[in-house]
């Protein structure tokens, strides 16, 4: 027994070039060095807060947004350390060092030698999403590490055909979903890909069904939730829908922006080249069906209105298959000098001024894109501290009749996480899974509102006034600046009639 195991192992490592160790641990190594550096930077993330803010004080198996691991991974984070920034971000920081080695790896099960390897690993490291997703604890960051590591167990058991790597992409599919839906997006697209394109001898394997019953398994907590509380998750299409039209040029932007998101010159070419290696190339015919994958996945992400960035998982393979054929052939003449290292060099600082928070925050150029995390990392005490500061100024008979409430779920979650240390009673919020974690008592006089304008509240009011705004300590335009702070009186109907009125999703 022993020496069969060890003749599969030989064979199975005389199947591919070695792992070319040393320069992609380093580029992973500096990677998490520089994520690990700038982790501290401003605070907070919006979405960092609503996590922290879900887990401490409404836990669920279930979110109107999402299901229930990336609250659970807060809770952990500040259970241990508490209020820590940093530790918070070690996680994000090792899965996107890890997503540099699996992607290295998939090159390696290309064929790649340590050339493609490192290309690929490079490329990795240089895309603006992955880098930027990596410096905060989201959805975006556990999620394309998923994908990666699903499509490399998927890619080594084309070759090898050991079983055992389907029950184990069955069991990170099934971590996936506790974070998020989208994984099965890709297993709609690796199935039809493999009907297309072959090998069909997966979809016989009761190993992959097997991890899908899994899947389906441990996911049921979470359905469960949403089909008690009418499927919250569903609405998600139209706010996101929403969101795309109004910042990022709706959806016919979504793939001209995911390619460039992808990391401009390099990591675009590479993902372009990709596709069209995994189609074409003959060399990878066994793997073609991660081309059609990409290229199914896409549209369909295309067609439900997705978010760009809802592709990242896929750039891992794509940047793979593109470093092989460069590998074994010189590109065209016209774009040759793009996988050199000199635009590699240049691509260093490019991908860390545009993806990372390094610029002083007086830097704030205002660009979605650009200041998106800095952006919505930058004063949130502040805004905690001018709610306080109102609250404080109420008769206190008032104040036991009070409570305050953040327009956008990311300001209800700062009222909670920041509140309680500064006399705040609990927070309430009408967004997103923030309205499902219940409504003001009964007995509720007043309400300071933050966020939102006078025309919004005087629907669900009868006395409005601005009490205070929230002033930073620079001067530009960011998430917290110029938030104004109102006092609301006189409810137009009883608090749970109001409350079903006011639900945003």
């Amino acid at each position: 027994m022993a020496v069969s195991v060890a003749s599969e192992v030989v064979g199975e490592r005389q199947g591919v070039p070695p792992f070319a160790r040393w320069p992609v641990l380093a580029i992973a190594g500096a990677v998490g060095v520089l994520l690990l550096a700038v982790s501290g930077k401003f605070g907070y993330f919006g979405d960092e807060l609503y996590f922290v803010a879900s887990a401490k004080y409404h836990f669920a198996w279930g979110y109107a947004d999402n299901p229930w691991l990336l609250p659970a991974l807060a809770w952990l984070s500040d259970a241990v350390f508490p209020g820590s920034v940093v530790a918070l971000r070690v996680l994000p920081m090792l899965l996107t060092a890890g997503g540099i080695v699996l992607a290295a790896l998939i090159a390696r099960e290309f064929g790649g030698g340590t050339r493609a390897q490192v290309t690929t690993a490079a490329a990795y490291a240089l895309s603006f999403q992955l880098l930027a997703s990596g410096h905060v604890l989201a959805t975006s960051t556990v999620d394309p590490f998923c994908w990666v590591l699903v499509c490399w167990l998927v890619a080594r058991w084309v070759r090898t055909r050991a079983d055992r790597l389907l029950l184990l992409a069955g069991i990170v599919t099934a971590v996936a979903m506790q974070g998020k839906f989208l994984i099965a997006f890709l297993w709609l697209g690796l199935i039809a890909g493999a009907v297309i394109a072959g090998p069909r001898a997966l979809l016989r394997r009761p190993a992959l069904w097997a991890g899908g019953a899994l899947t389906v398994l441990l996911t049921v907590p979470t359905l469960l939730w949403q089909a008690r509380h009418g499927w919250p998750y569903l609405l998600m299409n139209t706010v996101v829908a929403e969101q795309n039209d109004r910042l990022l040029g709706g959806s016919v932007a979504m793939i001209p922006l995911a390619v460039l998101m992808s990391g401009l010159l390099v990591g675009a070419f590479l993902c372009c080249h990709g596709i069209f290696v995994l189609l074409r190339a003959p060399e990878l015919r066994e793997y073609r069906l991660f081309g059609w994958a990409a290229v199914l996945v896409a549209l369909l992400l295309l067609v439900t209105a997705s978010r760009y960035y809802y592709l990242a998982g896929l750039y891992a393979v794509l940047f793979a298959a593109s470093a092989v054929r460069l590998e074994r052939r010189r590109p065209a003449r016209w774009w040759r000098w793009v996988p050199t290292w000199p635009v590699y060099a240049l691509s260093v600082p490019l991908a860390i001024y545009l993806a990372l928070p390094v610029r002083p925050a007086t830097g704030f150029t205002g660009v979605q894109l650009v200041d998106f995390v800095g952006s919505g990392s930058y004063g949130w005490p502040r805004l905690a501290d001018t709610v306080a500061d109102s609250y404080r100024k109420l008769p206190p008979d008032d104040r036991a009749h009070t409570v305050v409430m953040g327009d956008s779920y990311w300001q209800a979650s700062a009222l909670a996480v920041y509140g309680p240390e500064r006399g705040l009673p609990a927070a309430y919020g009408p967004e997103r899974g923030y309205w499902y974690a219940g409504a003001p008592p009964d007995d509720t006089r007043e309400v300071l509102y933050t966020g939102g304008d006078r025309e919004l509240l005087d629907r669900f009011f009868g006395q409005v006034r601005q009490v205070n705004t929230v002033r930073l300590d620079i001067d530009a335009s960011v998430a917290n600046q110029g938030v104004p702070v109102w006092l609301c009186g006189a409810p137009r109907d009883p608090w749970p009639l109001l409350w079903d009125r006011m639900h945003r999703p």
